[in-house]
């Protein structure tokens, strides 16, 4: 079973029903994280209660079982009861595992269709599964769940944390009714990835107008190393292909990003502003990380020196006042 410091090997000599408590009465052996085992370790830590004629034999096939459990990306894997013959001939009766959804991308070849359930309640739409066969071909991480698809308020927000925190930040300002989705793209995905993933929430977001308007905002922290310039080229792809409906249906579009190459994303975002007439608000990292919600939201703004700005207009009909443009 995975651990935080590496994997951890549990065997018990006995098997069946009736053995009682496995975990007080097991072997354990601690495997580092990106270590290996050798047999000879197997037999000293694990099988010393194993009449010592099977011993080799079974620290070949646990060795072995090991090694697919890494290159498979389990993280819980238990065989019971597993039986050797007199040959020493192998068996596992029964069995139960768990796999590292976040590894499908580099394990399809070995796990094959495997298909792990959605959340509890919650019926896939065509453009979450589309999202979800993204995430699954890459490294980087691409999420999407739809919440409420007429929502006013829409997120493309880059980093798993950031996204927590939009979201609540959206809830805490009164805006929850209105939220549409939650998700979040990380891990420097391609610019083809990122406008296929923008295009989806675009799509998805002007599919019918809302007479006051829609926000959309596209926030995150400071990247560490995801090139904010490539990943914006893919939104501003989608921005572009969506502006006509995007400008119609009055959707107001802020901005706030860092990391590298952040201000020629910001600058890209700045000219696209311009060359489409869309209300793009930009924001780079001197500006706190949400107070583009509050801005989207018509709530008060915290300023670059930490005092507050009131808004006096309702929420979500006109945009807060903000600090000066960045420049």
């Amino acid at each position: 079973q995975a651990k935080r410091w590496g994997e951890e090997i549990l065997f018990y000599h006995e098997a069946g029903v009736d053995i009682g408590d496995v975990d007080a009465k097991a072997e354990r052996m601690v495997v580092p994280l990106m270590e290996e085992i050798s047999e000879q370790e197997l037999v000293m830590t694990l099988l010393s209660k194993v009449p010592a004629s099977r011993q080799p034999a079974l620290a070949r096939w646990v060795s072995t079982l090991f090694k697919v459990y890494m290159l498979c990306h389990f993280s819980y894997l238990e065989i019971n009861p597993l039986v050797m013959t007199d040959d020493t001939s192998i068996a596992a009766l029964d069995m139960a595992a768990k796999l590292d959804e976040t590894a499908r991308f580099c394990c399809r070849k070995y796990w094959g269709e495997v298909q792990f359930p959605g959340q509890f309640g919650h019926t896939a739409l065509p453009e979450e599964d589309f999202v979800a066969s993204l995430d699954e071909k890459t490294g980087a991480s691409l999420k999407l769940t739809i919440l409420n698809p007429k929502g006013r308020i829409w997120l493309m927000v880059a980093g798993g944390g950031a996204s927590v925190i939009y979201s609540d930040t959206v809830a805490d300002l009164g805006g929850g009714p209105e939220l549409a989705n939650y998700g979040e793209y990380s891990g420097d995905p391609t610019a083809d990835l990122t406008y296929s993933y923008a295009s989806t929430i675009i799509k998805l977001m002007t599919r019918e107008p809302h007479p006051d308007g829609k926000c959309l905002i596209i926030g995150g922290g400071i990247a560490n190393f995801t090139d904010v310039a490539a990943t914006f080229t893919g939104i501003i792809k989608a921005l572009e292909q969506y502006s006509k409906a995007i400008i119609e249906q009055n959707v107001k579009i802020y901005v706030r990003r860092g990391g590298p190459n952040y201000q020629e994303g910001l600058n890209m975002m700045r000219g696209l502003a311009s060359k489409l007439g869309i209300f793009i608000d930009v924001r780079g990292p001197e500006t706190h990380m949400t107070s583009v919600v509050a801005m989207a939201l018509g709530k008060a703004v915290a300023t670059n020196l930490g005092e507050a700005e009131d808004a006096s207009a309702s929420p979500f009909q006109k945009v807060a006042p903000a600090p000066k443009p960045v420049p």
